[in-house]
């Protein structure tokens, strides 16, 4: 049998280096390869996983020459520097290691807080540069004083941990942190709104998304106390930082450290220069042991995947064999759309995920399901999640999940039921798989309907009065939004009633608002899937 062979492109441990061989596995390690794009795509042909970190760039165009690759392992969380679409479309595994990091960015953003607090590289530069400015550098504790965390997540929770350790009180905003979850780790659950308006330090560790983006902006900064300092140690983007700039220049923000930068790597900044912030070049994952803990899981999972198939921390297909895959596949794809459904639906903290599996589904691996459904509802908040992921993501915000598996009884020989319970409400939405292998939407908070899962489509509840879908349609067609599906569904003729449009192209803001005004109308969200 041939020995599977494994690029590594990227400076990576000696360790797992050793790992490979030690496996069985014949190795080809050329750290300084992945800047050479033209040399990367020349060779990758001849290699069965391709073992990463930042360096190298895995575009649609090497991977077009990758005609035996088989698994990516990048060194890290984050995975923007390989096209997933085109190495999911060509079979390619890829696999990120999301844990490795987080005591080492956790410690970054402790240190930065710590180092705003007494202005310590400011202090350094003037010493030794012969001054001794002793009364200019006038600090404040840290002790008592509120941090308020952005995301509680895995990072989130150990920044929480060693903030409490620093005697400093924890509040936090995360929509997916449970009361439950937040009290066992010793923090209070706020929304945003109140986190700004109550913490003397802010510090962020949610990943991008829509949802995310600049949720530091000029408003979130006015709502802050004077005097707040902010800490970014995520993602670049998650702040306007021209806004943190006036509002140092105001003196509104007393200070602000940044690991990461809308561009990099930051040659040129805003920020850069300013007295009262400080800048490291994404240092939050830059430790020897962090390094050296990514390299050697990231080694391990390839080695798995290539001698026995098995599927770890994979961000592009769930850990199932080779041989359940056909079955699962179309149950899978409806698992994670339900899920997307019920996530774009949901505004506040999620207590409870219940998901009952009817007929022939229950029979199957409903893991991979379930672990699917999770995807698709934590997606809209937190952008990263995946499939192996999202259970654990799950976990540390402290969601109950139940599954139920039950005989089939309804009129479909699979029905898939996704119950959400938050703090507000509970939300059920239920799907099945037609024989031609196509998810179908079947039921909305008991209200039967029958729909496909458009790429871009509108949901309305509403009164059924007559005169409502005509009005309906006629905001769309202004707006020049052409209509390829049009699902309805009522409870009884003039109670609560549902629509589901399936529209080409995005849908404006202002359309909704419009949508929204119509005296029917009780809610309507644009959904994309």
């Amino acid at each position: 049998m041939t020995k599977p062979k494994v690029l590594i492109s990227d400076a990576l441990s000696p360790a797992a280096v050793q790992i490979f061989k030690d496996r069985g596995i014949e190795v080809d390690f050329q750290p300084n390869l992945g800047k050479d794009k033209d040399k990367l795509a020349e060779i990758i042909g001849n290699y069965d996983g391709l073992a990463i970190r930042s360096a190298t760039k895995a575009t649609a165009k090497i991977l077009e020459k990758a005609t035996n690759l088989k698994v990516i392992g990048r060194a890290g969380i984050g995975v923007d520097n390989v096209e997933i679409p085109a190495a999911t479309a060509k079979g390619i595994i890829v696999m990120n290691t999301p844990f490795g990091n987080s005591i080492t960015t956790a410690e970054h953003a402790i240190t930065l807080m710590l180092a705003l607090a007494r202005e310590i590289p400011q202090a350094d530069t003037s010493t030794q540069a012969g001054k001794w400015e002793k009364n200019r550098f006038m600090g404040v504790e840290i002790t008592g004083k509120v941090l308020g965390v952005v995301g509680c997540g895995n990072i989130g929770s150990i920044v929480a941990d060693r903030a409490l350790g620093l005697r400093m009180k924890v509040i936090a905003f995360d929509p997916f942190l449970s009361p439950e979850r937040a009290k066992d780790i010793g923090v209070e659950k706020v929304e945003l709104d109140e986190l700004l308006k109550r913490a003397d330090f802010i510090t962020l560790h949610t990943p991008l998304t829509d949802k995310t983006r600049n949720i530091i902006d000029a408003a979130a900064i006015a709502k802050m106390k004077k005097g707040v300092r902010l800490i970014n140690c995520a993602r670049g983007g998650l702040v306007d930082e021209q806004a943190v700039v006036d509002a140092l220049n105001a003196k509104h923000i007393a200070g602000a450290a940044f690991d990461v930068f809308v561009e990099e790597p930051a040659t040129s900044s805003v920020l850069f220069g300013h007295p009262n912030v400080i800048c490291t070049p994404h240092l939050g994952a830059a430790t020897t042991e962090a390094q050296e803990n990514v390299a050697l899981q990231v080694a391990e999972q390839m080695s798995d995947y290539l001698l026995t198939g098995a599927i770890s921390n994979a961000v592009n297909f769930p850990s199932i064999t080779a041989e359940e895959a056909p079955k699962l596949k179309p149950f899978i794809a409806l698992a994670e759309k339900l899920g997307s459904f019920a996530g774009q639906l949901t505004e506040s903290g999620i207590l409870k995920v219940q998901i009952t599996y009817e007929g022939h589904v229950a029979e199957m691996k409903i893991k991979a399901i379930t672990s699917a459904v999770l995807s698709g509802l934590l997606r809209p908040m937190l952008g990263e999640v995946n499939v192996v992921s999202a259970p654990v993501v799950a976990k540390e915000r402290g969601m109950v999940v139940d599954e139920i598996v039950r005989a089939a009884q309804s009129d479909y020989e699979s029905l898939i039921t996704v119950t959400v319970a938050t703090e507000r409400q509970e939300r059920s939405v239920s799907g099945t798989v037609y024989h031609d292998g196509k998810p179908r939407l079947v039921d909305v908070k008991g209200i039967r309907v029958d729909a496909e899962f458009g790429k871009s489509m509108i949901y309305v509840t509403n009164e059924d009065k007559p005169g409502f879908i005509g009005r309906f349609a006629s905001l769309l067609g202004d707006a020049k939004l052409n209509i390829a599906t049009f699902h309805l569904g009522r409870v009884a003729p003039g109670s609560d009633a549902i629509a589901l449009v399936e529209v080409d192209g995005a849908v404006p803001a202002d359309v909704l608002a419009k949508v929204q005004a119509l005296p029917q109308v009780k809610q309507v969200k644009a959904l994309t899937f």
